[in-house]
């Protein structure tokens, strides 16, 4: 046990901290006392540890306090170092074992305190992010109702865009759906919030009339304020089936439910 490997294996601070074996804690004194660099290192590391304690010391429960006594009483009865071959100046107080052992309690408890911090900064962290996640969510979610009130707006604001009335016959006399169409740039809109809820096994569809042959424009969700359809040249008519769900390829016309004349 020289000074070299005394200081790269941290021995003096596991001297300190009470995690040394008897017979290393022995050898270890020996070389201290013959060795005034090692004598000075574990001068400054036992200040630091004092400082540390002070600095970040909490009151442990009384029973916590009688038991370190007991057993810091124990260990100094059991302490054998011959202190009278000790030149008074480098002689080791019994003192520093009960502050060794102290700082060690102390520093026990301190490190519990640190890592209770820790866990709770950890766990604000992760709800700052999920905060902000959710708030980043809530972003998109409104920027696209945004994108969606903007496409209404300019769709109802084009002078361009001529606007038809479709109204429920006997079938659905309370249906009523709104479609907008606009020949300069070939596009159709249609509003279909008032048309009737569906079961979830059924949809609307709407068709063009051309020439007696009746074309699908798309599908007409009631969960949308405005849907953009197909735009279909030379069509005659807008007419609103209802089909299975997912649409079909030809119109069911025995459910046919509403039609305006273009």
């Amino acid at each position: 046990m020289d000074r070299k490997n005394i200081l790269e294996k941290g021995l003096l601070t596991q001297y300190l901290l009470g995690e040394l074996a008897r017979e290393d804690s022995l050898l270890l004194e020996s070389e201290i006392l013959k060795d005034k660099v090692l004598q000075e290192k574990l001068r400054l590391l036992e200040s630091d540890f004092e400082q540390m304690a002070m600095e970040n010391a909490i009151a442990p429960p009384e029973r916590v306090r009688t038991s370190l006594v007991h057993a810091i009483e124990k260990e100094l009865k059991q302490t054998t170092i011959p202190l009278q071959r000790v030149p008074a100046k480098t002689a080791f107080n019994p003192m520093r074992l009960l502050v060794a052992a102290s700082l060690a309690a102390l520093f026990a408890l301190s490190t519990f305190l640190f890592y209770s911090r820790w866990q709770t900064a950890e766990e604000n962290f992760i709800l700052a992010q999920e905060s902000q996640q959710e708030l980043q969510e809530q972003l998109q979610s409104l920027s696209e109702e945004m994108k969606e009130t903007q496409a209404v707006v300019s769709v109802l604001n084009n002078k361009d865009a001529i606007p038809f009335l479709l109204k429920g016959n006997s079938l659905s006399p309370e249906a009523k759906a709104v479609a907008y169409v606009n020949h300069n740039n070939k596009s159709v809109w249609v509003n279909p919030q008032a048309l009737p809820k569906l079961s979830q096994e059924e949809t609307y569809q709407m068709w063009a009339d051309v020439d007696g042959e009746m074309i699908s424009m798309g599908l007409l969700p009631t969960d949308k304020e405005l849907i953009a359809l197909t735009y279909i040249d030379k069509a005659v008519s807008l007419n609103i089936t209802i089909e299975p769900k997912g649409g079909n390829d030809h119109p069911t016309v025995e459910r046919l439910i509403s039609n305006v004349l273009l």
